[in-house]
């Protein structure tokens, strides 16, 4: 078989950008490999890492490739509408990617901060729903993911589920929240149990767990603010 017919299934195992991306991670491939990726197939003339490589050249490299339009790219022989458009979608995601900034995450200085940023969600949920706030060191909230629901207690409202997410998401502490559907956020006994079971494990582990405020009718208790943390 002449090289200039190969197609990816033809290379080794370990030559393949595909199979060397989830062994190895994306830092492993080359750039031209990377493309192939996203252009998935070549032509019948040439291997999809051919293709890849000779737009690469033509833009002599990323630089002029992640400015080129359309028509530019549909002008080179093997690249349809279907791949340039995927390369350029690929491209617009790197540039907002690279232009994200975080001065528009919700901020928490206070158990109000903290109760208006889920009251709109959580004040008329007809189950209990327990919630954690995961911030970084600025007080931003980082992700938002319900733990549990159902019913409070400290048997199923495991530490493990909770700080799980807080190392995934490299959070410094954390505000639990849940909802009580009658309307009442006064804590009961298991709220308090929960709360100081899961300060103690934070402690623990070097991860804060901030406050725990309990969600009513348009109403809320800090367990903080009632000496509870």
């Amino acid at each position: 078989m002449q090289m200039d017919t190969l197609l990816i299934k033809d290379f080794p195992q370990d030559e393949r950008p595909r199979e060397r991306f989830v062994l190895n991670g994306p830092q492993s491939l080359s750039n031209h490999e990377l493309i192939a990726i996203l252009l998935r197939t070549g032509t019948k003339d040439e291997s999809v890492l051919q293709l890849a490589n000779r737009l690469l050249t033509h833009f002599e490299g990323l630089r002029l490739l992640k400015d080129a339009s359309l028509d530019e790219l549909t002008a080179i022989k093997g690249i349809g509408s279907a791949k340039a458009i995927q390369l350029l979608a690929a491209v617009e995601i790197g540039r907002r990617i690279s232009t994200l900034t975080y001065d528009d995450r919700y901020t928490i200085r206070s158990p109000e901060d903290g109760a208006n940023y889920v009251m709109h969600d959580m004040r008329f949920l007809s189950q209990e729903h327990f919630v954690c706030l995961y911030l970084n060191t600025k007080n931003q909230v980082l992700h938002k993911q319900t733990i549990f629901i159902g019913s409070l207690n400290a048997s199923i409202v495991h530490p493990r589920e909770v700080f799980k997410e807080a190392f995934r998401r490299s959070a410094a502490s954390i505000i639990c929240i849940h909802n009580h559907p009658s309307g009442d956020p006064t804590p009961s006994r298991e709220d308090i149990e929960v709360t100081k079971r899961l300060a103690e494990s934070g402690k623990i582990i070097g991860i804060d767990v901030l406050d725990h405020l309990i969600i009513g009718e348009n109403k809320f208790v800090s367990l903080k603010e009632k000496g509870y943390l």
